[in-house]
């Protein structure tokens, strides 16, 4: 299937300034497969390690983890010659082998012509608990999310339409109407299905609904797995109440976070931990509320307001046990979930690309869901989860900052009309 950050990789191949790479994110984004197929199609040959299902490769890196003392090892542990440029060297679950990690960084200074990737799940949370020193400003760094909603398009043979959407976007000009649709009822079929490239490919291949969700609760079992790997016995209940309750306040019409709404008197101090945990392993992500319309956005962040949304919709919508036909309708019943779970998506779709998202928020209560820096402007994002775009919160908020333009996504087709580009829901991946 194909991956957008296959590009990246063809790029960090034939950079002059490449360092090892370690390519990050949670479990079932589909690294592996993507680092070996990359591997496949741009090296004579790969060299693959994993420390999960290999634990006596620790005891390689115990000794000596200079790269001249290396390689001959790997070379035979893996059945064939590593060649400089030529050979791919894969550690994956580097996790699990903190010195492999320190051992990048020796080969960054030492022997720059060996090319690694190395892949971890929970990269983040080793890395902070890490007995040894990480390779600071050794090795290039890169996140996999989930298969975004332009390459789930593609993977069911929809590359045309892809590429007029695009078109559209860039011209702001209607789709025709029945391309449209056709667009909006793939936009609820990926809100099904999500990113996870496995439930993607069962998609593709059976349409089968019920097969992907069992799927979809097995990822779901892996992470809570993870939690205990990871944490006390005490940090695990915390931390599976904030996972499981994420869901619930996404259904609040303010999608802000409350920890009162964890468990009756619960504060910060009690959950912060928990929260930072599920951050770092990528299964959710934060969105903090800013105070000032000004750059950086960072220094204006009211680190006390902030909504948490989930990485992936297919697993958003199993945690909920959302039935496929409920969303591929968008029956009544589903009205106080849509506009949080519209949102999530959108988040979604804007972290893939490489934003930082923030919401703004006034005192009279207005809320604009999102406020991403694009070509160099504070751009506000609109999110509704219908056509009807009656944006009371977004004119209060050209009138106060003025903005270059605003950005609307529903379901209405693409248009510009007073300073508001609208975007189809299922074109969030062109903003």
């Amino acid at each position: 299937m194909y991956r957008k950050i296959m590009n990246f990789l063809k790029e960090w191949k034939d950079s002059t300034y490449r360092k090892p790479l370690i390519l990050q994110g949670a479990r079932q984004v589909g690294k592996t497969y993507t680092i070996l197929e990359f591997g496949r199609t741009h090296y004579e040959n790969v060299a693959y390690f994993n420390f999960e299902t290999n634990p006596k490769l620790n005891l390689t890196f115990e000794e000596n983890i200079s790269p001249d003392y290396l390689i001959p090892i790997l070379s035979h542990i893996a059945g064939q010659t590593i060649v400089r440029e030529k050979t791919l060297i894969v550690f994956d679950e580097v996790q699990l082998c903190e010195r492999a990690l320190t051992s990048l960084k020796y080969f960054c200074e030492e022997a720059p012509e060996y090319h690694i990737i190395v892949a971890g799940s929970l990269l983040g949370v080793a890395v902070n608990r890490a007995r040894f020193s990480f390779p600071v400003g050794k090795v290039d760094i890169k996140t996999l999310y989930p298969m975004d909603i332009e390459e789930f398009m593609i993977a069911c043979g929809e590359t045309d339409l892809v590429e007029q959407i695009k078109q559209c976007f860039h011209t702001d000009t209607p789709l025709p109407a029945a391309l449209h649709d056709a667009a909006m009822k793939l936009y609820r079929q990926y809100l099904i299905v999500g990113g996870m490239p496995e439930c993607v490919l069962q998609y593709v291949s059976t349409k089968d609904y019920i097969l992907i969700r069992h799927t979809q609760d097995t990822i779901l079992a892996s992470y809570l797995n993870d939690m205990s790997k990871y944490h006390n016995l005490n940090e695990i209940k915390k931390t599976r109440l904030v996972y499981d309750n994420v869901t619930v306040q996404l259904s609040k019409k303010k999608t802000r976070f409350q920890y009162k709404l964890i468990k009756k008197g619960g504060r910060a101090s009690e959950f912060e931990n928990a929260i930072e945990w599920l951050n770092l392993s990528g299964i959710v992500s934060q969105v903090y509320r800013i105070e000032q319309i000004k750059k950086p956005m960072e220094n204006y962040r009211d680190i006390d307001s902030f909504k948490i949304y989930v990485s992936d919709m297919g697993l958003l919508c199993a945690k909920k046990d959302l039935d496929a036909n409920d969303i591929l309708y968008m029956v009544d019943e589903l009205n106080d979930f849509k506009g949080g779970m519209t949102e999530n998506y959108v988040n979604i779709q804007l972290s893939i690309n490489g934003y930082r998202t923030y919401y703004w928020e006034s005192e009279r209560g207005a809320e604009i869901d999102f406020i991403i820096q694009r070509e160099g402007q504070l751009i506000p994002v609109e999110v509704k989860s219908a056509d009807n775009t009656r944006a009371k919160s977004l004119n209060l908020y050209i009138k106060s900052y003025q903005p270059a333009y605003a950005i609307k996504l529903s379901a209405k087709n693409f248009g510009f009309e007073d300073g508001k580009k609208t975007v189809p829901l299922y074109a969030a991946f062109c903003i």
